[in-house]
Parts: C-alpha cells; structure tokens; sequence
C-alpha cells in the first residue's frame, strides 16, 4: 500500500503512517473497479463477523497492494473480534496469501497459535471462496448488566490486588482491596481460595446474595478464562482448573455468576454513567486494553485485545516483543510508549526501579512543564487521534472513554488535545460524531464495581 503521511505529525514520531490513512487511500483507488471483498470470522458458539470491502482486481498493475491491505484487516479483526477460523471471499491469489502468512509456521504463528487451540480451542483455519459464499453474520451479543436490584457482589481482579464490593440496589455499601500476587504462584488452588475469601467478605456484609459479577484483563468465553495475564504462573497441566475456576464458584456459591473482561465492564460503567451506548472505552496502562458497548447497549463478546492491533503502517514502526508484529496498539497507548519516547525527548529513565515508578519519573517532568515530557504526550494524542479514527471504520462509536494510568494529571488533557488536533486537520466530521471523555466524577461513581456486579441477571 501507499503509505500516507499524515497532516498532523507526532512531534517525536516524522515517521510515523497510520493505518487508517493508507487504509482510506486504498480503498478509494480500489472502490471504482467494483471488485468486492469480504472477510469473515467465525468464532464461539456459532457466532460469525462479516466485514465488507473492494480490492483491486486481477491484472492491475497494482494488484499486489491487496495483500497487504487485507492481511492487515483480517490482522484487526482477529484481534478486535475474535475468530478460529477465518473466510477470504476475494480473488484467490489473496487468499492462498493470506493463508500463507496466517500458516502455523509463517509470519504470524504468534496469531494462528492464539487464535486456535489456546483462545478458541480448535485448529485455526483459513478457508478461501468466492465472496458471496462467505456466510451471513450472526452476531447477537449480550445484554449484560445494568441489572441493580438486589444484593450482588461485584469483584475486579487485578496484577496486584483484587478488589470487592457488596452493592445492594445499586450502592457500594462495603469495599475492600486486597494486595495479592496472581502471576507468582503456580497453584489454581491460590486463586480459588484468594477469590473465595473475597466473595465470602463481601457476602458476610449482606442480608442474601443474589449475584456474582467480576471483571479481570484477559480472555473470557462463557465465563472460562483462556488466556489471562494473571494466570501466567499456571503451568499448561493445570490450567483446565483455571478455565473451569468461575464455574466452580459459580455452583459452590449457587448464584448466578458472570465474569467478562475488565474492558468490557469499564465501557459498561461509562454507558451506565452517560446513559448512552456505543461507547469504547480505552484504557492506556502498562499495556492497552479496551472494551466497547454497542448502540443496542450490548457487549459482543468480541476479544477488544487492542494492543495486538496494528495502527501504523511504518516500516521502522516498533516490534510488539510478545506477537513480533509491527506498529501494534500496545506500543503507542500505553507506558510503553512513555519509555519508547522518553529518550527521544532527552529523557533518561532510572534502570533499577519498577515500571510504575519510571512512569511516575516522567509523570514528576510533565507536571513540572518540562518540554521533553510534553512533547511524548503531545506524540501520544495525536497517535490516539488516528488511533481512534482507525478504531471507528470497525466499531460503531458516539464515544471513547479514555482512562489508565498515563491519563494522569497533564496527561489527559494533552492526550484530548491532540486527538482533537487530528479531528479537526483529517476528520472534521468526529468533531460531532465522536465525543471524548475522561472519567468525572460521575463516571467514577457508577465505578468497575457495581458496573460488574450488574452484570449478571436473577431470575425471580
């Protein structure tokens, strides 16, 4: 593809070609030859994505471009949506390329192995046909919570605490955080007990209790987490104790349990606090995570693992150190990006200390004004601006709750700042469609907690 340089540029960053650009410009070349292509994704309990677009046809001089324009949607959609199998209903020479570099032995065996057996559970696959032969989508999603009546529990489990609350109708009336170390211990029987001892507190603070609701980063389906950061002390043999850890809890305790990923029940908190949906919500931590509720108010069961999905096209762009890909999320919206850019702004970071004290180090130079500080956030908001139009040719979004750990202070408000700066040079039209919010007060108050612990419906 032509990669475009964009009329905004990241102060610490000339080089940098966001995808959505490229991506624009592509298809804008493609879209009159009439050559349709659709991409389809099957994934857990039948459910299946479409998405719909033009390539180039066969015997135009460019036709090649196409590989690269496809492989880096079907690279978005896995990871944005989820999928053990994957239809290319395009010209086959496209497809036979995609097949390629998606084999367990090319390019991106990092994705064929997660996507497959370790997610989903099955052999992943890539079928070729012609694109009307890609079946229709069926894509339902949940309503889940926004359900207050009662006495629930709503738990969050994070690296290091996990937190409970006891809501009844609707009110936090008792919390507690609990420093814990998940990724130390190699026992299931840990995390049992540590999960139990929080549920049993909370409960003890209650007349009944009625529901379960929890929410923690990493890959849930149906309630059995697959892949999850706190679960990285597990050894292989014993995970199928921790896939099955929700469920057991769910029939000691005999109430209904749900329990999703923590991105997903923040985008819930903010569409309970606004009171509207299509909400993505992104949260720049250690790494990027985000979460998203649709116009109908549901959460899609989509994987939203948005730090493994590609928003620069830059050759030079930096190497994900987990997937070995190119210009993914986690390198732009995240403290990783504040140490990738802190040289680059004559900032030397101590060695010896935690992440979390080598953000608050360049966090301690951005309060204080310092020019090279400011200019990694400025670097960073205009990532988010073209991040956030890139997020909107495949989520239907009014608006993006930006949070996490890098939205401190200054931080905020210099990431708004520049995305806004690249609505108004490249997008004008998002300055109306698309609304940007960090939490207020009122966010807060509807909270992780009893956005979780809502989550589950009580049959009366």
């Amino acid at each position: 593809m032509i990669l475009i340089e964009p009329k905004v540029t990241p102060p610490l960053d000339k080089e940098f070609r966001p995808s959505v650009l490229a991506e624009k410009h592509f298809l804008q070349t493609a879209r009159p030859f009439g050559v349709k292509a659709v991409i389809g994704l099957e994934r857990a309990a039948g459910e299946f994505t479409r998405y719909e677009t033009h390539v180039l046809p066969e015997g135009h001089p460019q036709f090649d471009a196409n590989f690269a324009y496809v492989e880096r949607i079907v690279k978005f959609l896995l990871w944005q949506r989820g999928g053990h199998t994957v239809y290319i209903g395009a010209p086959s020479p496209i497809g036979e390329y995609i097949r390629t570099v998606y084999a367990k032995d090319g390019p991106r065996k990092f994705d064929h192995s997660f996507m497959g057996k370790q997610v989903y559970e099955k052999e992943f696959s890539i079928i070729i046909c012609a694109a009307e032969d890609v079946p229709v989508a069926r894509e339902t999603g949940k309503q889940l919570g926004r359900n207050l009546a009662g006495c629930r529990i709503g738990f969050d489990l994070g690296a290091s605490d996990r937190k409970v609350s006891a809501v009844v109708d609707g009110e936090a009336i008792y919390s507690e955080e609990v420093i814990w170390e998940p990724k130390k211990n190699s026992d299931p029987e840990y995390h049992y007990r540590e999960l139990m001892a929080a549920i049993k507190t909370a409960a003890s603070k209650m007349p009944r209790l009625d529901a379960i609701g929890g929410s923690s980063a990493g890959i849930y389906v149906d309630n059995r987490p697959m892949v999850g950061s706190l679960f990285r002390g597990i050894p292989e043999e014993k995970f199928a104790a921790i896939k099955n850890l929700f469920l057991r809890i769910r029939e000691e305790m005999g109430v209904p349990l749900e329990v999703i990923n923590d991105g997903d029940v923040t985008a819930l908190a903010g569409s309970m606090a606004i009171g509207e949906n299509g909400i993505l919500g992104i949260a720049l931590g250690s790494s990027e995570a985000a979460g998203y509720v649709n116009m109908d108010g549901h959460i899609m069961g989509w994987l939203n693992e948005l730090a493994f999905a590609p928003i620069d096209l830059n050759p030079s762009a930096p190497i994900d150190e987990w997937s070995g890909d190119l210009g993914c999320g986690a390198s732009y919206f995240s403290q990783q990006c504040v140490f990738r850019l802190a040289p680059l702004a004559g900032i030397q970071i101590p060695g010896e200390v935690t992440d979390a004290e080598r953000l608050k180090f360049v966090q301690a130079r951005l309060e204080a004004g310092e020019e090279g500080a400011t200019k990694i956030w400025q670097t960073m908001g205009i990532y988010l601006g073209y991040g956030i139009a890139h997020y909107a040719q495949y989520y239907n979004i009014k608006h993006v709750l930006i949070l996490g750990r890098c939205t401190s202070g200054r931080g905020g408000d210099l990431l708004i700042e520049g995305a806004l700066k690249v609505f108004t040079a490249e997008f004008p039209e998002y300055l109306t469609e698309i609304k940007l919010h960090l939490p207020d007060e009122k966010i807060r108050r509807v909270g992780q907690s009893v956005a979780a612990a809502s989550l589950p419906v009580v049959q009366n």
